[in-house]
C-alpha cells in the first residue's frame, strides 16, 4: 500500500512519489522522532528503504535509546514516529540578511515503529542495511557470514510508513553568489 502523500505548504516545492521513494533510497542517515517520557526525543540513524514494504529497517542495541523509545508502545500497534531524510545542497545569499536560503531535498514520513521479532525480518533489515552501506563488501570474502547469535543481539526495528511529504527547492547553477559550506569554510 502507498502512504498517504502530504502536501507541504510551499506546493510549488512538493514532490511526487518517485521522487520521496528515490531520496529515502539514497539519502545518508535519518533522524527519528518519538515521544519518550512525556518530551520529544530525536535520534540521528542509518536506516535502509524497503520500497516492497513501504517500511524503514534501523538497528541498534538492546537497552539502548531505542529500545526505551520502543517500550513506550504496544506491540501490534508500534510507537508512532517521524522519520527526516535531508540533503543539503548550496547557500544562496540575499540583498539582506533573511532573504538569504539553501538549497534542500526533504522527506517527511510518519509511521509506527516495530521492533521486528521474526528472526528472518531481522536478518532482512540488516542484510538492506548491509548493502546500502556496504556495497563493496561481500559476506563471506570481506567479512565472516552473519549468524543466528550475532542477529539475536541486534535490535531490528521497522518503521511502517503510513505517510509521506516530500520537497525541494533548488536554484539554476548561475544563482548569484551561491555557494557551498564545505568551499568556504
Amino acid at each position: 500500500m502507498i502512504p498517504e502523500h502530504r502536501h507541504p505548504r510551499r506546493r510549488d516545492r512538493s514532490q511526487e512519489v518517485e521522487w520521496i521513494r528515490a531520496l529515502l533510497h539514497r539519502g545518508e542517515a535519518c533522524v527519528l522522532s518519538a515521544v519518550l517520557e512525556g518530551l520529544p526525543f530525536a535520534l540521528p540513524r542509518v536506516y535502509a528503504y524497503d520500497h516492497e514494504r513501504e517500511a524503514v529497517y534501523l538497528h541498534g542495541a538492546h537497552g539502548g535509546e531505542t529500545g526505551r523509545m520502543m517500550e513506550g508502545g504496544e506491540a501490534s500497534h508500534g510507537v508512532p514516529v517521524t522519520l527526516t531524510v535531508f540533503e543539503v545542497g548550496r547557500f544562496l545569499p540575499g540583498e539582506e540578511a533573511l532573504e538569504f536560503g539553501v538549497e534542500y531535498a526533504s522527506v517527511v514520513a510518519t509511521g509506527r515503529a516495530r521492533q521486528v521479532e521474526d528472526p528472518k525480518e531481522e536478518e532482512h533489515g540488516l542484510r538492506l542495511l548491509l548493502k546500502k552501506y556496504a556495497p563493496h563488501l561481500r559476506e563471506g570474502e570481506d567479512y565472516p557470514a552473519m549468524t543466528e547469535e550475532e542477529i539475536l543481539r541486534t535490535s531490528v526495528l521497522r518503521v511502517d510508513i503510513e505517510s509521506w511529504s516530500g520537497k525541494e527547492k533548488r536554484e539554476p547553477e548561475d544563482f548569484p553568489g551561491a555557494y557551498r559550506l564545505e568551499d568556504v569554510r
